[in-house]
């Protein structure tokens, strides 16, 4: 259902968002580029800007540079999310002056150790900026990969001391044998610093096309988990599909020996969100949908939240029907985009608890390291 835009709408819809910041109140993650480009590439083009508009209240200005980030002093800068302007720029003369997948080259195995930061959205970013730039390259899409790729440097955090569990042969089986944490307080970071136990599944993979077959059947993995299990938090742990799918779509664009270190950071990353948010006990029947893919991508942008569209893309990707019931969970586990707009199933508040369709907004993600 892959049907990427032609009519310009997303390169307006980039140069209309490259105005704004990759986060606001230094802390949640501006996810419009994301949800833009999902909803153009599947043929929602018409609906970008209204889309847009819904969410225009919650950007916030583009950040103010600190001093030039360079080839020569780009280490002291990484992981500084002040330095988020500096980054940018700083991608944007790299991706002026080489061909773009020379420069994702150059940075994804720089970059690959910090994919936790941001809650993981850095790298989602770059995988949908990525994915239009296959299609056709033009100068907002470049713009978005220097954006996404910015973000990802100014957020990038590494994880490590997680003692390796044995894993089950496969990712949906090892995805049920992560312990979660024994402290289910605090945010994204917080948690992060408390993974200390992850099963190692595919640890041994070194081929690249296994590597991209193991991803492909975590993202399917996940997904399919989310209709179960994402109750736990219906926000964080739609990243345990969306993060390693990102990867998935970067792969093509990489060199091939970078895709089994990459399937690797996916999967601690995955395993992590798992370990962060899933609930006790995951529910134990999941309907079938009974839409087709085109419903329930409709039904996703009716409700507007970005969580749900983003992770309806990935479901489309996979495509199945479990994939498809997972999407339709998270729209009767979110708050949709605007309050009082009442969904088809009513909306529910972001603990996963039944709730009025009306009320706050809570619907946007911790981001800080």
């Amino acid at each position: 259902m892959d049907a990427h835009d032609t009519t310009g709408t997303l390169e307006e819809a980039l140069e209309r968002l490259h105005a704004w910041g990759p986060e606001r109140l230094g802390r949640l993650t501006n996810h419009a580029p994301m949800v833009v480009e999902a909803l153009a590439a599947h043929g929602q083009a018409g609906a970008v800007h209204r889309w847009l508009d819904l969410y225009r209240p919650r950007l916030e200005d583009f950040p103010t540079p600190v001093a030039p980030v360079t080839d020569a002093n780009w280490r002291e800068a990484l992981g500084d999310p002040h330095r988020a302007a500096d980054w940018i720029g700083y991608f944007g003369r790299a991706l002026a002056e080489e061909p773009w997948r020379d420069v994702l080259a150059t940075w994804w195995p720089r970059l690959l150790p910090g994919l936790y930061g941001g809650s993981t959205h850095p790298v989602i970013r770059v995988g949908h900026a990525v994915r239009p730039l296959e299609a056709g390259e033009s100068a907002p899409r470049l713009a978005e990969l220097a954006h996404g790729l910015g973000y990802w440097a100014a957020r990038h955090r590494a994880v490590s001391g997680i003692t390796q569990l044995p894993a089950a042969p496969s990712a949906a089986r090892s995805l049920d044998a992560v312990p979660p944490i024994a402290d289910l307080r605090g945010g994204f970071p917080d948690r992060l610093a408390a993974v200390r136990r992850l099963p190692l599944w595919a640890g041994d993979v070194t081929d690249p096309d296994t590597a991209r077959a193991r991803l492909t059947e975590l993202v399917r993995a996940a997904t399919h988990r989310y209709a179960t299990h994402g109750h736990g938090e219906a926000t964080m742990l739609v990243h345990a599909a969306t993060a390693p799918n990102a990867v998935l779509r970067a792969l093509g664009s990489l060199p091939r020996e970078l895709w089994a270190p990459s399937l690797h950071a996916a999967w601690t990353a995955s395993a992590a969100v798992t370990a962060m948010y899933a609930p006790a006990e995951p529910v134990a029947h999941v309907p079938a949908p009974g839409r087709t893919a085109q419903e329930v991508l409709e039904r996703a942008l009716a409700h507007g939240d970005e969580h749900v569209i983003k992770l309806t893309d990935t479901a489309l990707d996979v495509g199945d029907e479990r994939a498809l019931a997972a999407a339709l969970r998270a729209v009767e586990l979110s708050e949709p985009l605007v309050p009082n707009r009442r969904t088809p199933t009513g909306g529910r508040r972001r603990n996963g608890t039944d709730g009025p369709p009306g009320g706050t907004i809570v619907s946007a993600c911790p981001s800080p390291n």
